[in-house]
C-alpha cells in the first residue's frame, strides 16, 4: 500500500517526538538526601518531598510567611545568619521547586564555603558590599576550569548566580552591615557547610582519612575536629 508524502512526514515527526520524549525522560530530582524504598506503605515516613494536603482544606496561610523583614541574629562566630523560607516554613511550596533565604552580615561577617546539593542560587544584595565566589568542579582535562575560583565584589542592587552543587561563599568586606536575599531552585535546597561536614561530622571521620586527604600532620586534624563548628543556618 502506498503512503503519501504528507502522511510519511507526519509519521516521521511523531516518531521523532516520541524518541525525544523518551531520551529526555528521567527520574524526579530528590528532595532530601535519600529516600530508601519500602514495600510496606504503612511503615513509610516520606515521599519525595512532602505528603499533599487535601486541596479542600488548603487556606491562604499555607502559602504565607511573615517576618522576613526582621534581621537574623548575627551574634555568632561567623557574624552571619541565614533565615530560610522553604517548604518547612511555607507548606504551599511543596512540589513548586523554589525557595528563598535572607542573609544578614555584621561587618566582616562570613557565610562560609558551602554547597546546595539540590539547587542553583541567585543572590541579590540589598545593603552593604559582599565579596562572593564559587569554585568549579574537578576538571583534569581542562586545566583552565579545574577547581577555578570565580569571584565578584557586589554592591547594593547587584545580582550573582551560584550554580547548583558548587562550593560557594559570601563575605561582607564592608565596614557596615550587609543584607542579601537569595532565590533557590528547590523547595528543599539543602546545605552542606564544608568545614562542618568534614571536621564536625557525627561520628567523626577517622583522622587517618583526613590526614591523608589534606596531607598534614594528625595533630592538625585532631585540633580541627575538636573545634566547635557553628551552623549559621
Amino acid at each position: 500500500m502506498m503512503v503519501n508524502k504528507g502522511a510519511h512526514c507526519l509519521l516521521t515527526y511523531v516518531a521523532f517526538v516520541l524518541a525525544l520524549s523518551l531520551a529526555s525522560a528521567s527520574d524526579p530530582s530528590p528532595l532530601q538526601d535519600f529516600c530508601v524504598a519500602v514495600n510496606d506503605s504503612t511503615s513509610a515516613l516520606f515521599v519525595n518531598g512532602k505528603f499533599c494536603k487535601d486541596p479542600n482544606l488548603v487556606t491562604a496561610n499555607d502559602f504565607f510567611f511573615q517576618g522576613l523583614n526582621i534581621p537574623g541574629n548575627t551574634s555568632n562566630p561567623l557574624g552571619s545568619k541565614v533565615t530560610p523560607v522553604n517548604v518547612v516554613q511555607i507548606p504551599g511550596l511543596n512540589t513548586l521547586g523554589i525557595s528563598l533565604v535572607r542573609i544578614d552580615f555584621v561587618p566582616y561577617g562570613l557565610n562560609p564555603p558551602h554547597t546546595h546539593p539540590r539547587a542553583t542560587e541567585i543572590l541579590f544584595v540589598l545593603e552593604g558590599t559582599l565579596y562572593v565566589g564559587f569554585v568549579t568542579s574537578n576538571n583534569p582535562d581542562n586545566k583552565a576550569l579545574n577547581n577555578r575560583l570565580i569571584t565578584k565584589k557586589l554592591n547594593p542592587g547587584d545580582v550573582f548566580v551560584f550554580p547548583e552543587g558548587l562550593i560557594h561563599f559570601q563575605f561582607n568586606v564592608g565596614q557596615t552591615k550587609a543584607v542579601a536575599f537569595s532565590g533557590l531552585s528547590s523547595q528543599n535546597p539543602g546545605v552542606i557547610t564544608i568545614a562542618n561536614a568534614v571536621f564536625g561530622s557525627n561520628p567523626a571521620i577517622d583522622p587517618d582519612v583526613l590526614t591523608k586527604a589534606f596531607q598534614v600532620e594528625t595533630n592538625i586534624i585532631n585540633y580541627l575536629q575538636a573545634q566547635f563548628w557553628y551552623d549559621n543556618n
